[in-house]
């Protein structure tokens, strides 16, 4: 079975020292997935640090970016203090390598 963004990414920042835990839900007769605040997949904290990720695949990194800096809580988040970083992923020669981008 392949592994989804954000397994891949509760890995990476798990072997990385975070906390995290998975924010995005789904939603039963609905049939959707609903991110926390409409854009965060998980949240992870560290050393007094917030981090809010979306994950996602390598090619679709900036609608993903353009999701978050349209939204309607990107203010909030950014006043709080946290930072933000869309991660995407994709399989190279037989191995996976991701991309960070920060939209803090």
């Amino acid at each position: 079975m392949a592994l989804s963004p954000t397994q891949l990414t509760l890995r990476l920042l798990r072997e990385e020292g975070w906390l995290v835990e998975v924010t995005e839900k789904w939603v039963p007769g609905a049939n959707i997935r609903k991110d926390l605040f409409g854009w965060i997949d998980l949240l992870a904290l560290r050393d007094g640090e917030t981090l809010a990720v979306q994950t996602t695949s390598w090619s679709n990194i900036s609608s993903r970016v353009n999701k978050i800096t349209e939204s309607d809580t990107i203010n909030a988040v950014r006043h709080a203090g946290w930072t933000i970083h869309v991660i995407g992923w994709k399989k190279e020669k037989n191995r996976w390598i991701h991309k960070v981008v920060d939209v803090s």
